[in-house]
């Protein structure tokens, strides 16, 4: 099983995949090309940096195609009022009496850093299709969870995140 996309992940990463292999695939072979014609490759350090380039592209390629195939569609299914995809929510950890946002994405759009949280994770899973007022336990194993209380929720149709680059 793979990971849940939506639909505009899976079509922003045929797009990626099209410019990597029309535009960049390209360029990096002709970087090798040139860099090749220099001499001696043993000490041609600009014949390395390309080869490695052009099989750095050719592995996010292959990444993004796997990606793609073994990607199970995620349906957002949830109400105005209900916690759903893209979706900045507003909660407070009962625990550490603090208050936090969270925009809920896709797995590959997920970064923690930046409170951007991934639908599969423990916090995302407990969210989703929540309303405002409610008392939510997460669960994060078999011996810790903790609640959180939803505040607020603010509907985005934003998905410009870059997709991860795994």
């Amino acid at each position: 099983m793979g990971h849940k996309l939506t639909k505009q992940d899976i079509e922003k990463m045929k797009e990626e995949i099209v410019h990597r292999k029309a535009v960049v695939r390209k360029a990096a072979l002709e970087d090798v090309k040139e860099a090749r014609a220099q001499g001696d490759l043993s000490e041609n350090f600009e014949y390395k940096a390309a080869k490695k380039f052009k099989n750095q592209n050719e592995s996010r390629i292959r990444y993004l195609e796997r990606m793609i195939k073994n990607a199970e569609i995620f349906e957002d299914t949830s109400g105005d009022d209900e916690v759903g995809m893209n979706n900045r929510v507003t909660v407070y950890f009962e625990e550490d009496d603090e208050e936090e946002e969270f925009k809920i994405v896709t797995t590959v759009r997920g970064d923690s850093l930046q409170n951007i949280i991934s639908i599969e994770s423990p916090i995302g899973k407990a969210l989703l299709g929540k309303k405002v007022g409610d008392r939510v336990y997460v669960k994060v194993n078999d011996s810790y969870g903790y609640y959180l209380q939803i505040r607020a929720i603010e509907k985005t149709t934003d998905e410009d995140e870059e997709i991860s680059r795994y």
